[in-house]
């Protein structure tokens, strides 16, 4: 659904983010309860199916409302924040068109603002692209500088914001600019922050040695639920491609270990200090967002955050 798609009034939409392991889930949830309102995953790897221990994904028996954009690809499938904007505003004319709250629940920050944010993505920004592989085969054949000309001499304002060395961002601004998007106004909007619904960010932090420890003892309770089991049934499914890819947290680390007996505490380690450097860039991200309203969540049971979240809604 694009942006000009969205109706008028606009439809209230609640937005729960922050780091990992904060508790984000378990107050969107709550607060999911008490205002009558289903969830809408905005998690760039709860997207897969099959990767459940390893991403924290809730279990279906456990959870007290709906949720949505779960399970929507297989691990060895390409997904981007093109598809997964598709997924979550069709998710959320659904929860509306319901009469209920979506209640956007997620520590990946342009998948948020994809969901909620004006952001237009190129129309080949889905599993196969040919336009994006004709200008990857142009810089192979040619060299960056010449697809950076190529770009500039169609859009000089992207080419001016995009460096000649970078292949993969002019092939991006080149595959925007075939389908009516310009690079550089799009970033400028990027940073604009205009959402397309009626939303309201709650943001939730932790004294950082307390989110810590969350994140160590989260990875322990991963590997007691069965995350070593999890790996190899995806090795043995063939997606190793998958679970080596950069992104993978918690699953990367393990490959070593199942094919050739790595030592298992120093991956153990390795996911926790990949861990919580994640949720260290997560914060950053976040801080820059100034419609954020913050909960220190520190001494905060899910119902007393969620007690302070809906005193800041002004709907």
């Amino acid at each position: 659904m694009a942006s000009h798609d969205i109706p008028t009034p606009l439809p209230r939409v609640l937005a729960v983010v922050g780091p990992t392991a904060v508790g984000k889930t378990a107050l969107a949830e709550e607060l999911a309860v008490r205002l009558g309102g289903e969830i809408v995953s905005a998690d760039s790897m709860q997207v897969y199916r099959g990767m459940d221990i390893g991403t924290a994904k809730p279990p279906a028996s456990a959870r007290r409302v709906p949720y949505h954009c779960l399970d929507l690809a297989e691990p060895g499938d390409t997904f981007s924040a093109a598809l997964f904007q598709r997924a979550a505003r069709t998710a959320i004319a659904d929860i509306t068109g319901r009469d209920k709250l979506p209640v956007v629940a997620g520590g990946t920050g342009l998948y948020v603002r994809a969901a909620l944010d004006t952001m237009e993505f190129p129309e080949g920004e889905q599993l196969d692209n040919p336009v994006r592989a004709e200008y990857e085969a142009y810089a192979a054949e040619h060299g960056s500088e010449a697809l950076h000309a190529l770009l500039a001499s169609r859009d000089a304002e992207s080419a001016a914001v995009v460096h000649p060395s970078n292949v993969r961002r002019t092939v991006r601004a080149l595959e925007m600019l075939d389908s009516g998007v310009s690079y550089a106004r799009q970033r400028e909007g990027f940073s604009a922050r205009e959402s397309v619904y009626d939303t309201r960010f709650v943001g939730l932090t932790m004294e950082r040695a307390r989110l810590y420890e969350r994140v160590d003892a989260r990875v322990d309770a991963m590997l007691s639920a069965g995350l070593l089991g999890e790996v190899r049934a995806l090795l043995d499914a063939g997606l190793r491609g998958a679970l080596t890819a950069s992104q993978a947290i918690g699953y990367k680390e393990f490959v070593p270990v199942l094919d050739a007996g790595a030592d298992l505490e120093e991956a153990v380690s390795a996911v926790k200090q990949a861990s919580r450097r994640y949720a260290k860039r997560q914060l950053t991200w976040f801080s820059a967002d100034p419609r954020i309203r913050w909960i220190d969540v520190t001494e905060l049971t899910p119902g007393q955050a969620a007690d302070v979240a809906v005193g800041t809604l002004d709907w």
